[in-house]
């Protein structure tokens, strides 16, 4: 028996390292797992065979989740594919990385739409089920970028503080209802953007976390699954860093 045995989620961005740990994570518990993607259909697709084959459930969907009607037909795929939806987990996410002088605007609103508006475009269309069956579980994935800031990632990080804000007052408005709502917040895990880095920056990162180590995906993931499931349900509202003590309040 798995914790998320019967329920249904989505995974935005799912065809990345990080959005394909937590499909499968999510899958091994039981629930039966929309893989989202909006470019990657052969990424999604492995993700879709890698849950089959270990005998779970998956569905790769692609949608444009810049606008409304994109995340709407994500949430209505799922229930198509189904029956239902209980877990939606905001992963997708993009870096254009500058420093604000050199940033150009569509630096700014592409990073702004992916990261932040396709969250909400996609809770406001979930929520309609949600209310609906009087429960569900949102989990919103930020980053510590989001609260301490770093340098060259203006966009990056004002999406992620805005997310972490989402999350707060969604959590607040539909908690009377059942639902919850929760963000992940990772340091400087071993996934997609990281991998692509210089040693001696990733030394000069790991070095700064007290653990002294990157994190995996997988422990992203972890943490992903634990808010799913009937473990957290007198958790909202909160924002669990999943980042070797990087950040410390």
């Amino acid at each position: 028996m798995g914790r998320l045995d019967g329920r249904v989620a989505i995974v935005t961005g799912a065809s990345g390292a990080l959005g394909r740990a937590i499909a499968r994570a999510l899958a091994t518990e039981g629930a039966a797992v929309v893989v989202h993607y909006g470019r990657s259909a052969d990424a999604a697709g492995a993700v879709v065979d890698a849950i089959r084959t270990q005998g779970g459930r998956a569905e790769a969907v692609q949608a444009d989740l810049s606008r409304p009607e994109g995340a709407g037909g994500l949430v209505e795929a799922a229930q198509r594919a189904f029956g239902g939806l209980h877990v939606l987990v905001n992963n997708a996410g993009i870096t254009r990385d500058t420093l604000v002088l050199r940033m150009k605007e569509e630096d700014w609103q592409s990073v702004i739409n992916t990261n932040l508006s396709s969250a909400f475009f996609c809770i406001k269309a979930a929520l309609r089920e949600f209310l609906r069956q009087h429960g569900g579980r949102i989990i919103n994935i930020a980053s510590v970028a989001g609260q301490i800031g770093t340098v060259g990632q203006a966009n990056y990080a004002a999406s992620k503080a805005g997310l972490i804000g989402l999350t707060r007052a969604v959590a607040r408005e539909v908690a009377s209802r059942g639902i919850t709502v929760n963000a992940v917040s990772p340091g400087f895990i071993e996934a997609g953007l990281t991998e692509q880095l210089p040693a001696e920056v990733v030394r000069s990162y790991v070095e700064q976390v007290p653990l002294r180590r990157a994190g995996k995906p997988e422990e992203v993931a972890a943490a992903v699954v634990f808010l799913a499931s009937d473990d957290a349900a007198y958790i909202t509202g909160q924002v669990l860093n999943v980042d070797g003590g990087l950040v410390m309040r």
